[in-house]
């Protein structure tokens, strides 16, 4: 698969981009793993059974690093450069969620080839999961890449990797 990115000189105050993502068990337990947070609330269903949202929830990060895929395969797309973010959270994400992250452009800053961009992630019933604000430095060279397709991921259960040792 190619895409293209779209230049700071392209880019135009209300363009907008969506980016969509399934929320999976799978998911939740890659993000746990790679960031090291493995709070029981996103990982342990008798846990958060007993909290405020009656069940699992994504990490808000992994709704945050959505935001990101959308800056760097969508808008601006390859060779954007994310610079700051401020995120408020609204809802929690849950397992089975379908999210989806619009990136609108508020702002292009002429002295540095930056932009502002509204970021806000919805659920598959319109719900509000996310809101905040991007600063982004986009590309200043047109170009078009190959997307590498990530590599395979598994994950084991601990009793397995305990029986392993």
């Amino acid at each position: 698969m190619q895409i293209s990115n779209l230049t700071f000189d392209e880019i135009e105050i209300g363009h907008s981009a969506h980016y969509t993502r399934l929320i999976t068990h799978q998911e939740v337990e890659a993000f746990a793993a790679v960031s090291g947070d493995h709070n029981p609330l996103h990982l342990d269903p008798e846990y958060a059974a007993g909290t405020p949202f009656g069940e699992c929830i994504a990490h808000g990060m992994l709704t945050g690093a959505l935001i990101s895929a959308a800056i760097a395969m969508q808008l601006p797309g390859p060779g954007s450069v994310y610079l700051s973010q401020n995120i408020q959270f609204r809802a929690p994400a849950f397992l089975g969620d379908t999210l989806t992250v619009t990136l609108t452009v508020t702002e292009k800053h002429a002295k540095r080839p930056w932009v502002t961009l509204q970021c806000e992630v919805t659920n598959q019933d319109g719900k509000a999961i996310a809101r905040g604000e991007a600063q982004v430095a986009a590309p200043t060279e047109k170009e078009t890449v190959t997307i590498v397709p990530p590599p395979a991921i598994q994950l084991l259960e601990e009793a397995l990797l305990a029986e392993s040792d």
